[in-house]
């Protein structure tokens, strides 16, 4: 888009998110400038599931408010997290794989760069910035930043390798110089920490934005959204972006999907309506026999959840109508893997190699 002023800029930012800390900022920042940077870091380690579709419509979003937007792999906090096996060699193999997930899924390559962890760590600039993190921070608030990596604070006494993981994400911020940070809300102590960081040593304080975390289609446990989020470690409850129809069809039958209004974020049949199909498509068709009411379109997410609670759409109709649409939503990806296979079948390979390890 072009020509858009702040407000309209603001509003792309926001889309679909759950937290923007904060708005005031943001607007400071797109009136001193017109192409910020973002930032989002992964750790390379596996199959990419459904829940990328939400990301890269998020960074889709930022490019188009004007943002540059840097994709970080963190290969280096991988292997702290001892991802693939802790072999730096996998995890880096992986990310290429993943960048090319990331294309397929739509992300404009010439608005976004790819920055490895490993580009980084060998800078002494990089070291200093992690201690002085070190230096203004308590173990014990480290230690709660440890739920970044999907570990309990007690987990640090196992292996003291992985204290190191939130100061050094602190620094990935502070070193790629970037305006905001970008990720899910399983990520916000460690931008919370960095906006304290920034406080304390009188650096740039960055934005931070937070999306929500598609669940799992089991629901998990809906009273943490951060374990009951789409992961590949929970094959029956994650779709994965290569699942053909016959696959997704059978995991949406036995999706979650609560019929109870108040239920409604926790609803994984909805919310894929919600943060993936309507974003994506812009519209909802579903096929109904005849004697069921016939086929049905809905033009916003807000139709489908009316017509959900009022009863005028059942749940089979739901799930069917769901697994029709991602199939249209995965249609580019297909494409792009079939035209672009290897770094797809090398990391099947890793995944397959690990698997009978175990």
């Amino acid at each position: 888009m072009i020509n858009m002023d702040i407000d309209q800029k603001v509003g792309l930012v926001t889309r679909n998110a759950d937290e923007l800390v904060n708005e005031e900022e943001l607007r400071a920042l797109f009136a001193i400038n017109e192409h910020p940077t973002a930032y989002i870091g992964f750790e390379p380690s596996g199959l990419v599931h459904l829940g990328w579709a939400m990301v890269t419509s998020k960074i889709k979003d930022l490019c188009d408010a004007g943002f540059k937007v840097i994709i970080f792999w963190a290969d280096w906090h991988a292997y702290i997290n001892d991802k693939l096996g802790g072999d730096l060699d996998k995890i880096r193999r992986c990310a290429k794989y993943m960048e090319d997930c990331f294309i397929a899924l739509g992300v404009p390559r010439d608005k976004v760069e790819f920055k490895y962890a490993s580009e980084l760590v060998d800078n002494a600039d990089y070291w200093e910035t992690v201690i002085k993190i070190g230096k203004v921070n308590s173990m014990a608030r480290v230690k709660r930043a440890m739920t970044i990596m999907g570990r309990s604070e007690d987990e640090a006494d196992v292996d003291s390798s992985k204290v190191l993981y939130p100061l050094m994400q602190t620094a990935d911020i502070f070193m790629l110089k970037v305006d905001l940070a970008y990720a899910g809300m399983d990520q916000r102590r460690v931008h919370m920490l960095a906006r304290d960081v920034a406080d304390k040593l009188g650096w740039k304080k960055p934005i931070a934005l937070h999306t929500p975390l598609l669940p799992g289609l089991d629901g998990g446990n809906r009273m943490d959204p951060a374990a009951a989020k789409m992961s590949k470690s929970k094959p029956n409850s994650n779709i994965t972006i290569h699942d053909d129809a016959e696959s997704i069809a059978k995991k949406m039958k036995k999706a979650y999907c609560p019929p109870e209004k108040e239920k409604e974020e926790e609803n994984p049949v909805l919310l894929l309506c919600k943060y993936i199909i309507f974003p994506r498509l812009g519209k909802m068709d579903i096929t109904r026999p005849e004697k069921f009411g016939g086929n049905i379109s809905f033009n916003s997410y807000e139709e489908v959840s009316e017509a959900y609670y009022s009863g005028k759409l059942f749940p089979l109709d739901l799930k069917n109508g769901v697994s029709e649409n991602l199939m249209k939503v995965l249609a580019p990806v297909n494409e792009y893997f079939t035209a672009h296979p290897e770094n797809y079948e090398s990391m099947k390979a890793i995944f397959e190699g690990l698997q009978k390890l175990r």
